[in-house]
């Protein structure tokens, strides 16, 4: 039986982060001004400390400046706020990072609140699901928003597809079932209480896995030819998805890593850019 082939995530990303650059060299250019992403980190998770340090190396790469804000552990939900909002009123700075995990402590709905939507290139505010869900001009959610572009490269079109989102969060499952949803797709979205998780997941002809628990979803729990995109990340480089059962039943997966992860932060500098010709006018 042919094997699944692989969402290249890596080399779309690429050509994505490519093009970003060249867009912010001729905004530069125009302008005088380089497109500024303020990055907010609370505390010293090791993932979250690499992660951040990963996206200004790549924010570099695509022209784009990287301004690092970072706030010790016990920083609280007042203080992390009124640093968002400075941010959001600084006009050298054109998008705004707020990396989470940020401490159970912190409320993080207020702090993501108070970045300003023109500024909300992670698409983690309520007005960016809500253009997100009316389709109206606006900033997505980068992890969704780069499952689409991911679809779009492989050619798959979600339109008339069973599409079965497989976690609800506010910043990847619920924006993910939206721009399938905006794309003309039927879905269904699953969680922890799902009676009979398999049997739904079997329907679908796009399956977004993006629960946090390792190899939930197993081949078996696949419609043959089923095309599946894998948000997890869990410890040990595993995914959500069995990915050695699952490639003999679909007819498209993402790797873990080099699937989504990549294009998270294509779509996150090329939104940068956008928000800083969207604020220059240019």
């Amino acid at each position: 039986m042919p094997q699944a082939r692989l969402m290249d995530g890596t080399a779309v990303a690429r050509r994505i982060v490519e093009e970003t650059a060249k867009k912010a060299a001729e905004l530069t250019a125009r302008t005088g001004v380089t497109p500024c992403l303020a990055t907010v980190l609370v505390g010293e998770d090791p993932a979250s400390v690499t992660y951040v340090r990963m996206k200004q190396n790549r924010s570099r790469k695509a022209g784009i400046a990287s301004r690092r804000v970072a706030l010790p552990a016990a920083t609280t939900t007042g203080e992390l706020v009124a640093v968002l909002r400075e941010l959001s009123t600084d006009p050298a700075v054109h998008g705004i990072l707020l990396q989470h995990p940020v401490g159970e402590h912190i409320d993080e709905r207020a702090a993501f609140e108070a970045i300003a939507p023109e500024k909300d290139v992670d698409g983690v505010t309520f007005a960016s699901f809500a253009t997100m869900s009316f389709g109206l001009p606006g900033f997505v959610s980068c992890t969704p928003g780069g499952m689409l572009r991911l679809l779009d490269a492989y050619d798959v079109d979600p339109a008339g597809k069973r599409a079965v989102v497989v976690g609800r969060s506010a910043i990847l499952g619920k924006p993910a079932g939206m721009l399938l949803l905006a794309r003309d797709a039927t879905v269904t979205y699953c969680h922890s209480r799902t009676s009979d998780l398999s049997a739904v997941v079997r329907e679908a002809d796009i399956v977004v896995a993006a629960v946090g628990r390792p190899r939930l979803i197993r081949g078996q729990d696949l419609k043959p030819g089923a095309v599946v995109l894998d948000a997890g990340y869990n410890e040990g480089n595993v995914g959500d998805v069995d990915f050695d059962t699952a490639v003999e039943r679909a007819s498209l997966i993402t790797p873990v890593p080099g699937g989504v992860g990549p294009m998270t932060i294509a779509v996150l500098l090329e939104q940068t850019v956008d928000a800083a010709a969207r604020q220059l006018g240019a």
